[in-house]
């Protein structure tokens, strides 16, 4: 286990400018979006988000190298250097209420301690090919699984800092991930256009098949009953499978040509999806079965990645070098 003890922070102030879109083809939102530019020195690359343990805001700096902390109560960012080289991608919060992050330019798997901001590097095994590191989450034991596109799906230990790593069935692909509340591990593949379970005992991944072919499988998200939500790049639909009944369904979003990127879905199992084409969010209501739409105030906002806790979603512009939040309560 390779270590980093550096904290590096930038810190700058954003105004919060307050917004609500409606869609004439929606009903009108209850929800109202706020925004604040980074303000940061340089650009960040904002790509994936988390709540913080402290009521803050991760974000990855994929273009700077850093772990970004926002704090909505003042709109200021503070950025903690990761190490040359850094190309960040996902973060999620660990169970040990630190920052984990799959770092695609170290080809590691990076911890940062909170509120300590210690950065520790747990780098893939000796000879490891570039895995092009993607997404991680936790199962029910304490382990951490990730993806990385170039075709592999890896495990860390935390209580060792053991790494490893397996190739994924089909080649490159393997992009988001998820864990349900049964403790099972999922993850999808944009260029091979599945999802896939894995066994956590011996780290071996069953592929499902969608009904529809080449849809580009890029994120998945599972509610709290357990079936799995996939944002569907190339089809530009919204995918449910329900792996107790062994079902799909899936629903094309509104506009022309959609391109839903992330999904997440929320404590009230709401269904958040970003859409680029029409530089928009929608929120799903898996009951009515209907789409609600969130117009971006900026052209191109390129949202990634969505998380949030009870009453906020939260959306990396990484088009903007903005931050949204989506306030539902």
């Amino acid at each position: 286990m390779a270590l980093i003890n550096r904290r590096v922070a930038l810190g700058a102030l954003g105004a919060g400018v307050l917004a609500s879109y409606a869609h004439p083809a929606a009903r009108a939102q209850d929800g109202r979006m706020q925004s604040w530019p980074l303000g940061t020195a340089r650009p960040t690359g904002i790509h994936d988000v988390a709540p913080a343990s402290d009521g803050g805001i991760w974000f990855t700096a994929q273009a700077s190298g850093h772990l970004g902390w926002f704090d909505p109560t003042t709109g200021r960012a503070e950025l903690i250097a990761l190490g040359s080289g850094s190309a960040p991608h996902g973060v999620i919060q660990g169970p040990d209420q630190a920052a984990w992050i799959t770092d695609g330019g170290h080809n590691a798997i990076v911890r940062v301690g909170w509120p300590d901001r210690k950065v520790q590097v747990f780098p893939l095994p000796r000879g490891s090919p570039h895995a092009n590191l993607n997404t991680a989450a936790f199962d029910h034991d304490g382990q951490l699984w990730f993806t990385g596109q170039g075709g592999y799906v890896g495990r860390l230990a935390p209580g060792t800092g053991q790494v490893t790593v397996r190739q994924a069935p089909r080649g490159p692909g393997p992009y988001g991930m998820c864990a349900t509340p049964g403790g099972d591990v999922w993850w999808c593949s944009l260029a091979g256009s599945f999802i896939a379970h894995i066994d956590r005992r011996t780290g071996d991944s069953t592929v499902v098949e969608p009904p529809t072919r080449s849809q580009g499988a890029r994120r998945i998200w599972s509610d709290s009953g357990g079936r799995l939500w996939v944002s569907e790049w190339n089809s530009g639909r919204l995918g449910m499978h329900d792996p107790q009944a062994q079902t799909w369904r899936e629903w094309k979003l509104p506009g022309d040509n959609p391109k839903p990127y992330a999904v997440y879905v929320d404590a009230r199992d709401k269904v958040w999806i970003s859409e680029w084409s029409g530089n928009a969010a929608f929120s799903f209501d898996p009951r009515s079965e209907r789409f609600e739409r969130y117009k971006f105030a900026r052209d191109n906002a390129n949202v990634r990645q969505i998380h949030g806790r009870p009453g906020e979603v939260w959306l990396p512009e990484s088009g903007t070098e903005h931050i949204t939040v989506i306030r539902t309560a």
